[in-house]
């Protein structure tokens, strides 16, 4: 009917190391998600945008065959593709 004493030190034990292993390594929280998704959309969004309105002024300066507006607007988005990428991969190496 008693238990053995050995196993309540071990459960004890156990039960301490779970918690030590929440508390040291904390599960990601809804809200990290959300703003790590915004920082995505802005690190993209900016670049392209950048690259429109540059792509515009020189569009008027300095007109060529090709468009400057699209060439620039496809740019930023590489840009940016790169930034997010190099964010997301460092966010990631904390865990």
């Amino acid at each position: 009917m008693s238990r053995d004493p050995d196993k309540s030190v071990k459960d004890i034990a156990r039960h301490a190391a779970r918690m030590k292993s929440s508390r040291d390594h904390p599960a990601p929280s809804p809200l990290r998600g959300i703003g790590t998704f915004g920082m995505i959309g802005w690190s993209i969004a900016v670049p392209t945008v950048g690259g429109a309105f540059l792509g515009l002024w020189l569009n008027r300066v300095a007109p060529q065959d090709f468009s400057w507006t699209i060439a620039l607007i496809l740019g930023g988005v590489v840009i940016g593709a790169f930034i997010a990428a190099a964010w997301v991969n460092k966010e990631g190496g904390e865990d």
